[in-house]
Protein backbone atom coordinates (compact mmCIF):
# COMPACT_ATOMS: atom_id res chain seq x y z
CA UNK A 1 0.00 0.00 0.00
CA UNK A 2 3.08 2.46 0.76
CA UNK A 3 4.29 1.71 -3.01
CA UNK A 4 0.57 2.26 -4.09
CA UNK A 5 0.04 5.44 -2.38
CA UNK A 6 3.89 6.97 -3.31
CA UNK A 7 2.90 6.06 -6.67
CA UNK A 8 -0.46 8.37 -6.87
CA UNK A 9 1.04 10.96 -5.09
CA UNK A 10 3.59 11.64 -7.66
CA UNK A 11 1.09 10.67 -10.37
CA UNK A 12 -1.57 13.67 -8.87
CA UNK A 13 1.45 16.15 -8.66
CA UNK A 14 2.79 15.10 -12.57
CA UNK A 15 -1.06 15.94 -13.69
CA UNK A 16 -1.15 19.00 -11.48
CA UNK A 17 2.24 20.04 -13.31
CA UNK A 18 0.41 19.54 -16.41
CA UNK A 19 -2.46 22.12 -15.50
CA UNK A 20 -0.11 24.46 -15.31
CA UNK A 21 1.22 27.38 -17.72
CA UNK A 22 5.13 25.98 -17.71
CA UNK A 23 6.28 29.37 -17.25
CA UNK A 24 5.16 29.19 -13.92
CA UNK A 25 7.66 26.42 -13.23
CA UNK A 26 10.20 28.43 -14.49
CA UNK A 27 12.49 30.28 -11.77
CA UNK A 28 14.31 33.01 -13.56
CA UNK A 29 14.23 34.58 -17.11
CA UNK A 30 16.88 33.50 -19.92
CA UNK A 31 20.18 35.55 -19.95
CA UNK A 32 21.75 35.57 -23.13
CA UNK A 33 25.65 34.58 -23.51
CA UNK A 34 27.00 38.45 -23.67
CA UNK A 35 25.90 39.46 -20.71
CA UNK A 36 26.28 36.39 -18.66
CA UNK A 37 30.27 36.69 -20.16
CA UNK A 38 29.93 40.41 -19.43
CA UNK A 39 28.32 39.51 -15.40
CA UNK A 40 31.27 37.23 -15.05
CA UNK A 41 34.12 39.72 -15.97
CA UNK A 42 32.82 42.51 -13.73
CA UNK A 43 32.78 40.37 -10.67
CA UNK A 44 35.77 38.56 -11.16
CA UNK A 45 38.39 39.92 -9.45
CA UNK A 46 42.02 38.93 -9.40
CA UNK A 47 45.17 38.30 -6.80
CA UNK A 48 48.58 39.50 -7.87
CA UNK A 49 51.39 36.79 -7.46
CA UNK A 50 53.82 39.42 -7.59
CA UNK A 51 55.66 38.70 -10.91
CA UNK A 52 54.29 40.33 -13.71
CA UNK A 53 55.20 38.08 -16.12
CA UNK A 54 52.91 35.51 -14.54
CA UNK A 55 50.39 37.79 -14.01
CA UNK A 56 50.14 38.10 -17.50
CA UNK A 57 49.88 34.77 -18.20
CA UNK A 58 47.01 34.44 -16.08
CA UNK A 59 44.99 37.22 -17.10
CA UNK A 60 45.89 39.88 -14.46
CA UNK A 61 46.78 36.95 -11.53
CA UNK A 62 44.80 34.31 -9.75
CA UNK A 63 41.22 34.43 -10.43
CA UNK A 64 38.25 34.30 -7.69
CA UNK A 65 35.49 31.70 -8.27
CA UNK A 66 38.29 29.52 -9.86
CA UNK A 67 40.65 26.58 -8.80
CA UNK A 68 44.42 27.24 -10.45
CA UNK A 69 46.57 24.25 -10.81
CA UNK A 70 50.49 25.23 -10.65
CA UNK A 71 52.91 22.17 -11.03
CA UNK A 72 56.45 22.07 -11.25
CA UNK A 73 60.00 20.40 -10.69
CA UNK A 74 60.48 20.02 -6.65
CA UNK A 75 62.63 23.27 -5.76
CA UNK A 76 61.47 25.31 -8.62
CA UNK A 77 59.84 27.65 -5.95
CA UNK A 78 55.99 26.42 -6.10
CA UNK A 79 56.23 26.47 -1.71
CA UNK A 80 57.42 30.04 -2.40
CA UNK A 81 55.08 31.09 -4.76
CA UNK A 82 51.98 29.61 -2.63
CA UNK A 83 53.92 31.43 0.70
CA UNK A 84 53.94 34.86 -1.16
CA UNK A 85 49.86 34.32 -2.35
CA UNK A 86 48.89 33.53 1.16
CA UNK A 87 50.78 36.66 1.67
CA UNK A 88 49.46 38.60 -0.97
CA UNK A 89 45.81 38.33 -0.60
CA UNK A 90 46.17 40.13 2.70
CA UNK A 91 46.72 42.94 0.74
CA UNK A 92 44.81 45.89 0.11
CA UNK A 93 43.04 45.89 -3.51
CA UNK A 94 45.60 48.92 -4.81
CA UNK A 95 49.04 46.54 -4.26
CA UNK A 96 46.92 43.43 -5.83
CA UNK A 97 45.54 42.09 -3.09
CA UNK A 98 42.29 40.96 -1.87
CA UNK A 99 42.26 42.37 1.79
CA UNK A 100 41.38 38.82 3.06
CA UNK A 101 42.96 35.79 4.77
CA UNK A 102 44.53 32.92 3.68
CA UNK A 103 44.04 28.63 4.15
CA UNK A 104 47.62 27.40 3.50
CA UNK A 105 46.93 23.39 3.65
CA UNK A 106 50.75 21.72 3.68
CA UNK A 107 50.57 17.99 3.06
CA UNK A 108 54.88 17.97 2.61
CA UNK A 109 56.26 20.16 5.57
CA UNK A 110 57.61 22.30 3.14
CA UNK A 111 55.62 25.57 4.72
CA UNK A 112 58.68 27.39 6.46
CA UNK A 113 57.52 30.28 9.05
CA UNK A 114 60.61 32.13 8.62
CA UNK A 115 60.29 32.64 5.20
CA UNK A 116 56.79 33.58 5.76
CA UNK A 117 57.74 36.42 7.76
CA UNK A 118 60.38 37.51 5.53
CA UNK A 119 57.69 38.18 2.60
CA UNK A 120 54.91 39.55 4.91
CA UNK A 121 57.51 42.60 5.75
CA UNK A 122 58.59 42.81 2.32
CA UNK A 123 55.13 43.41 1.39
CA UNK A 124 54.07 45.61 4.27
CA UNK A 125 57.75 47.60 3.28
CA UNK A 126 56.19 48.11 -0.21
CA UNK A 127 52.88 48.52 0.50
CA UNK A 128 54.83 51.88 2.59
CA UNK A 129 56.63 52.74 0.25
CA UNK A 130 53.59 53.17 -2.67
CA UNK A 131 51.74 55.05 0.23
CA UNK A 132 54.97 57.30 0.44
CA UNK A 133 55.49 57.75 -3.27
CA UNK A 134 51.36 58.78 -3.38
CA UNK A 135 52.22 61.48 -0.34
CA UNK A 136 49.83 59.68 2.29
CA UNK A 137 50.81 58.76 6.09
CA UNK A 138 53.12 55.84 5.61
CA UNK A 139 52.96 55.59 9.76
CA UNK A 140 49.04 54.66 9.42
CA UNK A 141 50.03 52.19 6.78
CA UNK A 142 51.89 50.33 9.26
CA UNK A 143 50.27 50.82 11.82
CA UNK A 144 47.32 49.21 10.16
CA UNK A 145 49.35 45.88 9.55
CA UNK A 146 52.26 44.21 9.92
CA UNK A 147 54.60 41.07 9.76
CA UNK A 148 53.43 39.21 12.46
CA UNK A 149 49.58 40.40 11.61
CA UNK A 150 50.09 38.85 8.22
CA UNK A 151 51.16 35.59 9.65
CA UNK A 152 48.12 35.40 12.10
CA UNK A 153 45.90 36.19 8.92
CA UNK A 154 47.26 32.83 7.71
CA UNK A 155 45.60 29.22 8.54
CA UNK A 156 47.66 26.40 8.61
CA UNK A 157 46.93 22.94 8.14
CA UNK A 158 49.56 20.23 8.50
CA UNK A 159 48.72 17.02 6.47
CA UNK A 160 50.11 13.69 7.39
CA UNK A 161 47.66 11.55 5.03
CA UNK A 162 45.30 11.04 2.30
CA UNK A 163 42.52 10.24 4.28
CA UNK A 164 43.42 13.47 7.01
CA UNK A 165 43.81 15.32 3.38
CA UNK A 166 40.01 14.33 2.27
CA UNK A 167 38.48 14.56 5.56
CA UNK A 168 39.63 18.56 5.77
CA UNK A 169 38.49 19.22 2.04
CA UNK A 170 35.52 18.18 3.68
CA UNK A 171 35.63 20.17 6.40
CA UNK A 172 36.44 23.44 4.36
CA UNK A 173 33.20 24.66 3.85
CA UNK A 174 31.96 24.51 7.47
CA UNK A 175 35.55 26.34 8.36
CA UNK A 176 35.36 29.23 5.85
CA UNK A 177 31.05 29.65 6.62
CA UNK A 178 32.71 30.64 10.14
CA UNK A 179 35.76 32.61 9.13
CA UNK A 180 33.97 34.37 6.08
CA UNK A 181 37.12 36.63 5.62
CA UNK A 182 39.24 33.67 4.00
CA UNK A 183 39.90 34.64 -0.02
CA UNK A 184 42.40 32.04 -0.83
CA UNK A 185 42.49 28.19 -0.02
CA UNK A 186 46.43 27.10 -0.76
CA UNK A 187 47.00 23.10 -1.37
CA UNK A 188 51.13 22.32 -1.12
CA UNK A 189 50.40 19.93 -2.56
CA UNK A 190 47.29 18.60 -3.47
CA UNK A 191 48.94 14.87 -4.62
CA UNK A 192 51.55 14.39 -2.37
CA UNK A 193 49.80 11.94 -0.45
CA UNK A 194 48.54 10.27 -3.58
CA UNK A 195 51.30 9.18 -4.77
CA UNK A 196 52.82 6.51 -3.04
CA UNK A 197 50.71 3.32 -0.89
CA UNK A 198 47.67 3.81 -2.94
CA UNK A 199 47.06 0.61 -4.67
CA UNK A 200 43.23 0.95 -6.26
CA UNK A 201 44.30 3.17 -8.60
CA UNK A 202 40.57 3.92 -10.38
CA UNK A 203 40.07 4.42 -6.37
CA UNK A 204 42.51 7.28 -6.75
CA UNK A 205 41.35 8.88 -9.66
CA UNK A 206 37.80 8.71 -8.50
CA UNK A 207 38.81 10.16 -5.20
CA UNK A 208 40.89 12.69 -6.68
CA UNK A 209 38.01 13.86 -9.35
CA UNK A 210 35.63 14.36 -6.35
CA UNK A 211 37.71 16.65 -4.34
CA UNK A 212 38.48 18.99 -7.54
CA UNK A 213 34.84 19.06 -7.81
CA UNK A 214 33.98 20.24 -4.09
CA UNK A 215 37.13 22.77 -4.43
CA UNK A 216 35.81 23.88 -8.00
CA UNK A 217 32.23 24.43 -5.85
CA UNK A 218 33.56 25.99 -3.23
CA UNK A 219 35.97 28.57 -4.86
CA UNK A 220 32.30 29.53 -6.72
CA UNK A 221 30.06 29.82 -3.87
CA UNK A 222 32.42 32.02 -1.93
CA UNK A 223 33.71 33.74 -4.01
CA UNK A 224 37.80 32.62 -3.35
CA UNK A 225 40.80 31.93 -5.14
CA UNK A 226 41.80 28.14 -4.98
CA UNK A 227 45.38 27.48 -5.75
CA UNK A 228 46.60 23.46 -5.89
CA UNK A 229 50.46 23.15 -6.16
CA UNK A 230 51.52 19.86 -7.92
CA UNK A 231 54.34 17.79 -8.87
CA UNK A 232 55.59 16.92 -12.63
CA UNK A 233 56.61 13.96 -14.07
CA UNK A 234 58.48 13.30 -17.52
CA UNK A 235 56.70 11.51 -20.12
CA UNK A 236 57.53 10.91 -23.46
CA UNK A 237 54.57 12.48 -25.55
CA UNK A 238 54.40 13.10 -29.33
CA UNK A 239 58.20 12.56 -29.93
CA UNK A 240 59.87 14.41 -27.11
CA UNK A 241 59.99 14.07 -23.37
CA UNK A 242 57.64 16.77 -21.89
CA UNK A 243 56.98 17.86 -18.39
CA UNK A 244 53.19 16.32 -17.60
CA UNK A 245 51.42 16.75 -13.45
CA UNK A 246 52.14 13.60 -11.92
CA UNK A 247 48.48 12.66 -11.35
CA UNK A 248 46.84 14.12 -14.52
CA UNK A 249 45.03 16.54 -12.26
CA UNK A 250 45.25 18.76 -15.31
CA UNK A 251 42.88 16.24 -16.85
CA UNK A 252 40.26 16.88 -14.25
CA UNK A 253 38.18 19.20 -16.95
CA UNK A 254 36.75 20.82 -13.54
CA UNK A 255 39.71 22.98 -13.07
CA UNK A 256 39.68 26.11 -14.95
CA UNK A 257 43.64 26.95 -15.41
CA UNK A 258 46.85 25.06 -15.23
CA UNK A 259 50.38 26.10 -15.64
CA UNK A 260 53.63 24.07 -15.27
CA UNK A 261 56.85 25.60 -14.17
CA UNK A 262 59.41 24.45 -16.32
CA UNK A 263 62.74 25.66 -14.84
CA UNK A 264 65.50 24.26 -17.84
CA UNK A 265 63.96 26.27 -20.41
CA UNK A 266 63.15 29.12 -17.54
CA UNK A 267 59.39 29.28 -19.06
CA UNK A 268 56.08 29.16 -17.86
CA UNK A 269 53.37 26.78 -19.95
Amino acid sequence: MDGLDGSNAILQQEQQQQSLNPKDWIAVDPQNAWDLLHEERSLMTRLTTSCADLDDILGGGISCKQVTEIGGVPGIGKTQLGIQLAVNVQMPSFCGGLGGKAIYIDTEGSFMGERAQEIAEACVEDISEYKRFLHKDSQACQGEIQGKDVLQNIYFFRICSYTEQIALINYLEEFISDHKDVKIVIIDSVAFHFRQGFEDLALRTRILGEMALKLVKLAKMCNLAVVLLNQVTTRYMEGSFQLSFSLEMNDMHTLTSHLTLDQQQHLIL
